[in-house]
């Protein structure tokens, strides 16, 4: 019986050797083949949508300077996404890492598919890392033939063991994913920045809700997005999501009758409610909407293929390196998974040997829902403390759930640096060798007084006592959390909040080789 169990399991483990293998050898071959029929960002014509004609005139006033609009507040970014879309008669362009299949994912489908009906090009790119599962809502999308739906690095197995097979075996080059969030209405509004779709991401959820932050863009800046979009779009990496899969017409009604009928509930009612009470939204009805001006912002993204073979320059890291090396007064960031690993390390321990004020803010282990990159983070405390740099983590405010990998419920989302009190980066980019090395990332980068003073306000904000610990060495080099809500300050000894179970599989996810992947 011993002599079976051993068999099967070495058959087991070979079978699985031998198609991770095949994977790496073969991983050309195995990805599906894009198919798509190029096509490109729409050209903007003077007077031609409610977009150009409410936006001309504010543009011709600032010639050649990009209006920007802080989203911190998530009632305020599904806005900016929702009334973008309904004034918007041209098209819409998107891509997301994850969008839910919740009720906000929903709304915002209703509101592209009646954008559709209208007569407005949408086109719909995703990471299909989390598309499991909503195939259908995706194919009921593209019935619309003003819809377009594609998905990157797609699987060709669609559900079930074997995608889960599929992902063994393609193991190396599956993990390449897309996490770039753009939202682009008539190409005169851009929507960048650190949030997906999901309840979570828009203050929707009842039990967790991501700290975050976006920039609505209007103005020249706009055309870079676009023109990311379009690289993406018609990329080797890209599949449409019909080439992929196929189901009957009749189910895909269901489903859609079934997401507009959620669309149409009273918890739908209430939160769209909670969205036209929202500040932005009453200052864009009441035409009070102050936006910052600024001719010095760029819309920037890794390349779709993005290997490491190919070098650096045009990655998004490269211009981020730049940006924290020429720090000579203050370099501060904001990252919920945050790994900097050696050379991160060195590069904030320079910027204080150059009298630079360093300071992260990142999620406690109990705030933050991935303890494998927790533990890859905690390795680098001490050396990062010893090195002059100031670290703040990010309280817990609801208990949620954690997982090795997946990202489901942590406090902290925003992800954004800024030296010097004005240069700067708003957008996906975790500070993580996934987001250095693996996947794609985008954001906006800054030179402008008034924006470093935005993202300034944010830091301090999140690394005060109300909302983050304060992280020191004691005498005998012992690390210390800072209590400073409670008078006098507490001084916690490990972890704050977390369970003996989170401290013990966080620490034994450090001894293992997995930061690469974090």
């Amino acid at each position: 019986m011993k002599k079976r169990v051993k068999r099967i399991l070495a058959w087991g483990l070979f079978t699985l050797l031998v198609m991770f293998v095949s994977g790496i050898v073969l991983a050309d071959y195995l990805t599906p083949k894009a198919t798509g029929e190029p096509s490109y960002a729409l050209p903007v014509q003077p007077g031609q949508t409610l977009l150009d004609q409410e936006l001309s005139p504010l543009l011709a006033r600032h010639p050649g300077q990009t209006g920007v609009v802080m989203l911190v507040d998530g009632l305020d970014a599904f806005a900016a996404r929702a009334i973008s879309t309904r004034r918007a008669g041209r098209s819409i362009d998107l891509m997301y890492y994850i969008w839910q299949d919740d009720l906000t994912g929903h709304l915002l489908l209703r509101e592209l598919w009646e954008a559709a009906e209208r007569g407005v090009r949408v086109r719909m790119l995703l990471d299909d890392i989390n598309t499991r599962g909503k195939d259908g809502a995706l194919l009921a999308m593209v019935q619309h033939p003003n819809i377009d739906v594609r998905v990157y690095n797609p699987f060709r197995n669609r559900d079930g063991i074997r995608r889960l097979l599929e992902m063994v075996q393609r193991g190396w080059s599956i993990n390449h994913r897309m996490h770039n969030k753009a939202w682009i209405a008539d190409g005169r509004v851009a929507v960048v920045g650190g949030r997906n779709v999901g309840v979570e991401y828009f203050d929707a959820a009842e039990d967790m809700n991501f700290r975050d932050l976006d920039v609505a863009l209007f103005g020249p800046a706009v055309d870079q997005a676009s023109a990311i979009f379009d690289t993406f779009w018609n990329s080797d990496q890209v599949v449409p999501i019909s080439a992929l899969n196929r189901k009957p017409r009749e189910r895909l009604d269901e489903v859609m009758a079934g997401i507009l009928d959620e669309t149409r509930s009273p918890q739908a009612r209430r939160f769209l409610e909670r969205v036209d009470a929202s500040d932005n939204v009453t200052r864009y009805i009441t035409r009070n909407l102050s936006p910052l001006w600024t001719d010095r912002i760029r819309v920037l993204s890794d390349p779709p293929d993005k290997r490491a073979d190919q070098g650096r320059s045009g990655w998004l890291i490269h211009d981020i390196l730049e940006d924290l090396r020429s720090a000579r007064h203050k370099a501060l960031l904001i990252s919920p998974y945050f790994v900097p690993g050696s050379e991160g390390v060195v590069a904030l321990a320079n910027a204080v040997r150059n009298d630079a004020h360093v300071g992260v803010i990142t999620n406690s282990l109990v705030a933050n829902d991935v303890l494998a990159v927790h533990s890859g983070y905690a390795k680098y405390r001490e050396r990062l403390l010893l090195a002059g740099v100031q670290l703040y983590e990010m309280r817990a405010d609801v208990r949620s759930e954690t997982s090795l990998f997946g990202s489901s419920g942590a406090s902290l989302h925003t992800k954004a640096y800024v030296v010097d009190d004005r240069r700067g980066f708003i957008g996906s980019f975790n500070m993580d060798p996934r987001s250095i090395n693996l996947n794609t990332e985008m954001g906006v980068l800054f030179d402008d007084p008034a924006l470093g003073q935005a993202v300034l306000d944010e830091y301090l904000l999140l690394s005060s006592p109300e909302w983050s610990y304060w992280l020191y060495l004691n005498e005998d080099r012992d690390l210390r959390w800072l209590d400073a809500r409670t008078d006098p300050p507490t001084m916690e000894t490990s972890e704050p909040g977390a369970s003996l179970l989170q401290r013990s599989i966080a620490w034994v996810l450090g001894w293992l080789p997995i930061e690469s992947q974090l």
